[in-house]
């Protein structure tokens, strides 16, 4: 994990209402930073200035998948380098058991369900970083 105070997680999700819930959910968790994105693009944009500990993926983003957004970061190198250690986890409303293979094959520390169990969040993030 990179040396600063608050851990920093990108979420990428191009529901409103699922942003502004981990918004909300963020908001309650003292030490936590969390930036949002809404499409694989953005989120290549926000890699560029940002290097997250912890990468929340939605699997179905309106311009590429969550395995594609994972692709494009391990083709590049200096990218890839740059995120170091950083924990990736897939989240879907959809549970088929070879998408999930697919995500833990290119890197996914997880693979989490919507709705988002909140009460279990906190210590899932803790758990991922730890």
């Amino acid at each position: 994990m990179p040396d600063r105070a608050a851990p920093l997680v990108l979420y990428v999700e191009d529901d409103r209402i699922h942003l502004i819930l981990m918004e909300e959910v963020f908001r309650t968790l003292p030490g936590w930073e969390l930036r949002c994105a809404e499409t694989g693009a953005e989120a290549l944009a926000a890699l560029a200035e940002c290097r997250p500990d912890l990468l929340l993926i939605d699997m179905n983003l309106p311009d590429m998948t969550g395995l594609q957004l994972r692709a494009h970061v391990a083709a590049d190198a200096d990218l890839s380098a740059a995120l170091g250690d950083a924990r990736w986890v897939a989240l879907s409303a959809d549970n088929p058991g070879d998408v999930v293979r697919a995500a833990r094959a290119a890197g996914f520390a997880d693979y989490w369900l919507k709705p988002i169990d909140v009460p279990r969040l906190e210590a899932s993030l803790r758990t991922l970083l730890r």
